[in-house]
């Protein structure tokens, strides 16, 4: 882990047993508050892709327009919400994917991405990356060439790289689990499955 994880790190909470008994929420909000380490941050995954000259940065609902909208002023590049089925006021494409416990839809706005245009995925965590790779063939379907993906946070215990194989895939924190097994907030979270009961 580099000086720069190293020290972004301190500022994800880590919230035992919060929703529920077992699962460690991996809070982000004290990162986005210090100016310092949310600039940091984001100028850090910024600079993983300045090579690949994105077009635009499609940022993933909710917290990856929070993440992916400053990257993409960075990068000089456009930002493409990608949001969560029935949120989109125009002509929409979307995709469904499966889940463990059901399925989940994203849209964007049809002329959102313009054929040949590169664009990197962002959001806030990568976990299980059903949801980044979802958004990956949603920008492939609309004719886009997906540059890459980047996370601020992986949860690399869940495995969500082997998803995105064949993608470039950065992130900023490295978490590795350094604790015994458990549940993880996030992993629920981008499985659209709520919390297991």
């Amino acid at each position: 882990m580099s000086d720069v994880s190293r020290a972004l790190r301190r500022y994800i909470r880590d919230i035992p047993n919060y929703p529920i008994e077992g699962v460690i929420f991996r809070d982000l909000t004290p990162l986005f508050r210090d100016a310092a380490a949310f600039r940091t941050a984001v100028e850090e995954l910024a600079g993983r892709f300045r090579d690949q000259r994105p077009d635009a940065v499609a940022g993933i609902e909710a917290r990856g327009f929070i993440v992916g909208s400053p990257v993409a002023l960075l990068l000089g590049a456009g930002f493409v919400p990608i949001r969560k089925q029935g949120k989109l006021p125009w002509r929409k494409v979307s995709t469904t994917y499966q889940l463990e416990y059901g399925s989940e839809t994203i849209e964007m706005h049809e002329d959102a991405v313009a054929p040949g245009q590169r664009v990197l995925i962002i959001d806030d965590l990568l976990a299980t990356g059903g949801t980044a790779r979802a958004a990956a063939k949603l920008v492939e379907g609309a004719g886009g060439v997906v540059i890459g993906a980047g996370f601020l946070v992986e949860l690399a215990y869940l495995n969500g790289r082997k998803r995105l194989e064949g993608y470039r895939v950065e992130s900023v924190i490295r978490i590795d689990r350094a604790r015994p097994p458990t549940l993880d907030h996030e992993y629920f979270l981008h499985l659209g499955s709520g919390y297991p009961q």
